[in-house]
């Protein structure tokens, strides 16, 4: 049974009383979740993955801020996500599976899949950024501040108290730099320093301890982020990972397109997983990462990706899932290109995409919501925050909606969301 996260670590702050104005709300909520109809009400993930309406919450697999993660997590299960992916550590899992139960407690839904990340060398997604602000120069304009997507960049003196707050690491202690459990590594502070004074640092998770995590039973998954370069490595890790992979549900490779070396890479890993593989198996097309969150053309790559392995012959057995730049833009572009199945259309040979992943924008669109908390204790559950949660739930059901409705159509205001829900796949 999972671990209790906040009940254990801070007992005397969950025990809210919800007053009759709560209730209310959050029966808004089972309002809401029944009228779209989301699939975890009847659909398991496994189905999802085969009907092709299969969705993912990238946490971050470096992104460590458990409150964030564990709200996160509440938000997209009653917004009906297949999987929610989180770093390979304890105490992230913990806050996954405590903000999916807490979900379940509002709306009893089915659990989507957990699912952790690790690396089989370096890569983008597994590092830190990194300074001394001691260093900063008292007149530099700290343009890394306001280009950090994550909030992870903090200069406290000229914060608010609540502010820091919000910024501040689960002890309570306030910080200034980057805020490690914050940062998820997208490298956007790297350019814009005029000192040039940010640096970072990256790590390989260690491979025992995932696979202790695996052997978990509120870990359905793991992904394996890899080059695709070196199948050296990626063997070394799986060799690794030993009997934990027969714990699992599923097993997913995160690959970056790699033009034609694409297919042979993905040939030469599954043969290394096939001998121990007794679960579904998903390659994940990482297309340009951490971008989501930027603008509509950030997709783009990770449909060319799309296109390019729909048509290659030769490919693996496996189901396909975009990442990497994805947003509310990735659906209509793989409709354009005849990529996604529609309601009524026939089956196509290539429409072989399994679902979509969404890590950045996902938590971008949820993270002005959270940000807007008032914590008196240095976190906040959005469960006690009523209308911030219905606010928080439209906004991710008009996202995840876009893979499993042919249209949804959202409007705010104040707590009254009206949605508008067409045809269900």
């Amino acid at each position: 049974m999972a671990l209790n996260f906040y009940n254990s670590a801070f007992p005397a702050q969950r025990q809210v009383k919800l007053t009759s104005g709560s209730n209310k709300c959050h029966q808004n909520v089972k309002n809401l979740v029944s009228r779209v109809g989301v699939p975890s009400i009847s659909c398991s993930p496994d189905e999802s993955l085969q009907k092709g309406n299969w969705v993912k919450l990238i946490c971050g697999a470096s992104f460590e801020d458990v409150v964030d993660i564990r709200n996160l997590s509440l938000v997209y299960t009653l917004a009906g996500v297949d999987c929610i992916d989180c770093a390979a550590d304890a105490s992230v899992v913990s806050a996954v599976n405590e903000g999916i139960e807490a979900a379940r407690e509002i709306v009893p839904l089915r659990r989507p899949w957990v699912m952790v990340s690790v690396n089989d060398d370096e890569d983008l997604h597994f590092r830190k950024a990194e300074f001394d602000p001691e260093n900063c120069p008292l007149d530099c304009p700290r343009p890394c501040e306001n280009v950090c997507p994550a909030s992870a960049i903090l200069f406290e003196k000229e914060k608010s108290i609540a502010e820091v707050f919000y910024r501040a690491n689960q002890t309570g202690e306030q910080k200034s730099g980057v805020i490690t459990e914050r940062c998820y590594g997208c490298g956007r502070c790297f350019p814009v320093c005029p000192y040039d004074k940010i640096g970072m640092v990256t790590y390989v998770r260690d491979t025992a301890a995932t696979a202790e995590l695996l052997r978990r039973d509120d870990v359905d998954a793991v992904e394996i982020h890899t080059s695709a370069r070196q199948i050296k490595p990626f063997r070394e890790l799986w060799d690794g990972l030993d009997d934990s992979i027969t714990y699992l549900r599923l097993v997913a490779v995160s690959l970056p397109n790699i033009g034609d070396e694409t297919v042979s890479s993905m040939n030469s890993m599954y043969s290394v997983m096939q001998p121990c593989l007794s679960c579904f198996n998903l390659w994940q097309l990482d297309g340009r990462p951490m971008s989501g969150d930027i603008g509509q053309g950030a997709t783009r790559q990770s449909i060319e990706f799309a296109v390019h392995l729909a048509s290659a012959k030769y490919r693996p057995p496996g189901f396909l899932q975009l990442a990497g730049g994805t947003n509310a833009h990735t659906v209509d572009g793989l409709k354009r290109k005849g990529l996604f199945q529609t309601s009524g259309e026939p089956k196509q040979k290539h429409s072989i995409i399994g679902g979509i992943a969404y890590g950045g924008y996902a938590r971008k669109i949820i993270g002005r919501i959270l940000s807007s908390l008032q914590p008196q204790h240095g976190f906040a559950c959005i469960e006690d925050y009523p209308d911030h949660l219905l606010e928080a739930l439209g906004e991710a059901i008009a996202l995840v909606g876009t893979v499993y409705m042919e249209r949804v159509e959202m409007s705010f205001m104040g707590s009254n969301t009206s949605l508008t829900r067409g045809e269900q796949f």
